[in-house]
């Protein structure tokens, strides 16, 4: 069936938004362990893994939600 909008009091949100809500916290979590574990100053290119953490956190969810709500 793919994506559809969730209503909330009558307004419509896209499951995106919360996919990315998740995908923020998870990045959030593993940035933290990874800076406790490794270092703070391990990753030469903070911005770059941060953004690209989030983007596979984000592809993951959708995927993973995606799979689980499809109705047979």
């Amino acid at each position: 069936m793919g994506l559809q909008e969730i209503a909330v009091g009558g307004i419509y949100f896209s499951p995106l938004l919360i996919f990315a809500l998740i995908a923020f916290i998870g990045t959030l979590v593993i940035r933290s362990l990874l800076h406790w574990v490794v270092g703070e100053y391990a990753l030469w290119y903070e911005a770059w893994f941060d953004i690209s953490l989030f983007v596979i956190l984000m592809a993951a969810t959708t995927f993973l939600f995606t799979i689980l709500l499809e109705s047979p």
